[in-house]
């Protein structure tokens, strides 16, 4: 069973003036995909804090998912954390989590959510809505397997196609 960590980015669900929902719905969708959430906790917006929090998680846990300071407020950093701790991003995870939410709202295209990987750690950032933050993490969850495999070091294979046409260029 694959092992999760859900962190909150939240100035006012840190300092308990409201109630951290998106947290909670993330940590929700992944038990109901068959993750073992063995850490939920919640930092401030504060760029240092959210690195450590991503450090230390991806110690522990193969995915490591980020709800809140993806917007365009001065204290929204998650990207920039996010950033400054992966070895590799991965575009094409956002790119499709906002293409999902633009089903929902115009706004997604606000989102500055990047997703990466830290040596055997997927980490994938999820707006602070809990509605957003369950739709982005749906639209990427089939992929999820595949890149937690690999991060893990397991060989992939990749079917050729049922018919090659003479010529073609092979790498």
């Amino acid at each position: 069973m694959p092992t999760a960590a859900v962190i909150t980015v939240s100035d006012s669900s840190f300092q308990g003036t409201r109630a951290d929902l998106s947290g909670p719905a993330a940590a929700a969708l992944l038990a109901e995909q068959n993750f073992q959430v063995g850490c939920q906790l919640t930092v401030p917006d504060e760029q240092s804090a959210i690195e450590d929090a991503l450090r230390a998680c991806c110690e522990r846990f193969s995915l490591v998912v980020t709800t809140g300071g993806t917007g365009v407020a001065p204290r929204d950093v998650t990207p920039e954390a996010t950033r400054n701790v992966c070895d590799r991003l991965l575009d094409g995870f956002p790119e499709l989590m906002r293409a999902e939410g633009r089903k929902e709202t115009l706004n997604t295209y606000l989102s500055r959510a990047l997703c990466g990987t830290r040596g055997s750690s997927l980490i994938l950032n999820l707006p602070g809505s809990p509605r957003g933050a369950v739709s982005s993490l749906r639209a990427v969850l089939p992929l999820v397997p595949h890149v937690l495999a690999q991060l893990a070091g397991a060989a992939s294979s990749h079917p050729e196609p049922a018919s090659q046409t003479e010529g073609t260029n092979r790498f």
